[in-house]
């Protein structure tokens, strides 16, 4: 296979793992860092009323189009009611229904709510219907059709119609007309967009009021919560698309703090028998784990992208793969360390299993321990080189008597009061025994220089990996994106072609650098001149 053909794959393997990683950092918003947070606002509606009688029912209707926003919770507070949810044109709607209900009664909804993601943003899409329009009596019916005359002479489109249509009644100097028109509808910001709608069934044009809160960022410190105000917005069709409308500013388009919580025109709070009662609400935004919001955002999404994930694991094996995940980032370290820089280790993944014990005794304790465990171990190996057994019994034996020296040591530190020691039985143990064998080996055939050095090599590798390996944004990013992984892969591929120098093999030839030419004979002295 050519270096260009294995380049190209590798490319491709980085580009379809970049663009995997992209997708999930920009659309799904996971994020890099484990620590990360991201705002979360909580709604809050309070229904309290006074019963006249003992069985009641009480609607309220709650958000279901939510554009710029997703509901990632909900939950309802309603002792001994029974909830009834049903969904409607634009919205949906809970019914607590209850057999008696005697003495004041308090009933909740809450909703914890996120900004969507780009993939997920709600478009508005009602169908366009006419309202019912206004039955108006003399004077009333001419004055109407004198401001709607007015307005359609300083407008050009169904928008601008209606923006002038607003600005004409919220004039502080009232013309006739409005002045007139005024005493329908009174100074509640409800009834005058309900009536706007009307006016505009005059004209053929649809439109329908929404409401929605406004939801402030969150501020320094614990946010107890304040108390916001239900407010309208109108939606005017244009015959292609809807466009909303402050009805008290008269601009245009949808405010990016704006929650829609109903748009199907419909009262908020309807109670049987209409007896006295308040809707009250309440919004608290705070900082969460952005994790744990975009896990939440991406079932509410589509729960698929979250069964088919190492999220969708129970915790123990997440935590369990958040450690298997990491020993190719040891590998790999592994690689460059021997093959850029020639560091001699025992074994090839040796040093990676060794860090991966570092997890659980810390550096430090971790080296005493394999220091003393292998001192000891080749103590033994030699005593038993005497004794010219087979390689299989000898590895046998040399095993038994690891495990031996670990429950020493743990039993000893134990009595010492010093709980790092109870940490050397995560120690590999056949690992354990292969490093004696192989370093007793190594001592007789190239002598105890040699053989220091690769144990050495092997802790320093292994020291190396175990930082690397634990340190906790890199844990993080590599499990929430193991496409991580399939970039180290490619590196690997290319790297696998390397044959190159390694770092220590340009210390030991520098002398070649300074004498290009160290064998060459030196130049023949000139012959002395000899005279006639």
């Amino acid at each position: 296979m050519s270096k260009r053909h294995l380049y190209l794959l590798a490319l491709a393997i980085v580009v379809a793992a970049s663009a995997a990683i992209y997708y999930k950092w920009k659309v799904l918003e996971f994020p890099l860092q484990p620590d990360a947070q991201v705002q979360v606002w909580t709604l809050q509606a309070h229904v309290e009323y006074q019963p006249r009688k003992q069985a009641n029912t009480v609607t309220l209707q709650l958000p279901e189009t939510t554009p710029g926003f997703t509901v990632i919770d909900e939950r309802f507070v309603a002792r001994n009611y029974t909830n009834l949810g049903e969904t409607s044109d634009g919205g949906r709607e809970v019914q607590w229904a209850i057999r008696r209900a005697v003495g004041e009664q308090d009933l909740y909804y809450r909703a914890t709510v996120v900004r969507a993601d780009e993939g997920a943003a709600v478009e508005l899409d009602f169908d366009p219907e006419l309202a019912p329009p206004p039955e108006l009596e003399e004077p009333y019916a001419s004055a109407a059709n004198t401001l709607l005359d007015q307005v359609r002479e300083r407008s050009s489109n169904t928008v601008t119609y209606a923006r002038e249509l607003l600005r004409r009644l919220n004039e502080a100097k009232a013309s006739e007309e409005v002045a007139l028109i005024s005493e329908l509808y009174g100074n509640e910001d409800a009834a005058r967009s309900k009536f706007v709608v009307q006016l505009l069934a005059i004209r053929n044009i649809p439109a329908r009021v929404v409401h929605g809160l406004k939801l402030s960022p969150a501020g320094d410190g614990i946010d107890p919560g304040v108390e916001a105000r239900m407010q309208t917005w109108l939606l005017v069709h244009d015959g292609l698309r809807w466009t909303m409308l402050d009805p008290r500013t008269t601009a245009e388009g949808r405010p990016s703090d704006l929650f829609l919580w109903n748009a199907t025109g419909k009262p908020l709070l309807t109670i049987e028998g209409d007896p006295p009662s308040t809707l009250a609400f309440t919004v608290k935004a705070n900082l969460a784990d952005a994790m744990a919001t975009a896990e939440r955002r991406l079932e509410v999404r589509d729960a698929n992208l979250v069964r088919y994930s190492l999220l969708s694991l129970p915790l123990q094996a997440q935590e369990t793969y958040r450690i298997l995940l990491m020993v190719p980032i040891g590998a790999f370290i592994m690689l460059l360390l021997r093959n850029l820089v020639g560091v001699k280790t025992y074994g090839t993944f040796m040093p990676v299993l060794i860090a991966l014990a570092f997890r659980e005794t810390a550096l430090v304790a971790g080296i005493s321990l394999f220091v003393v465990v292998v001192g000891f171990g080749l103590l033994v190996r030699f005593y038993l080189e005497r004794l010219r057994l087979l390689l299989v019994p000898r590895l046998t034996a040399i095993l038994i008597l690891v495990v031996l020296l670990m429950a020493a040591v743990s039993v000893l530190s134990n009595r010492l009061g010093l709980e790092v020691g109870l940490s050397v039985a995560l120690f590999p143990m056949v690992i354990m025994a292969m490093t004696i064998e192989r370093m007793s080996v190594a001592w007789d055939e190239r002598g105890a220089g040699t053989a220091i050095r690769e144990g050495i090599g092997t802790l320093v590798v292994a020291a190396l990996a175990y930082v690397v390996m634990s340190w906790k944004p890199l844990e993080h990013l590599v499990f929430v994106y193991p496409e991580v992984l399939l970039v180290l892969f490619a590196l690997a591929l290319v790297l696998g072609r390397y044959s190159g120098y390694r770092l220590n093999e340009l210390l030991r030839f520098r002398a070649l650098v300074r004498d290009p030419d160290p064998i060459a004979p030196p130049p023949a002295k000139p012959e002395p001149e000899t005279r006639a």
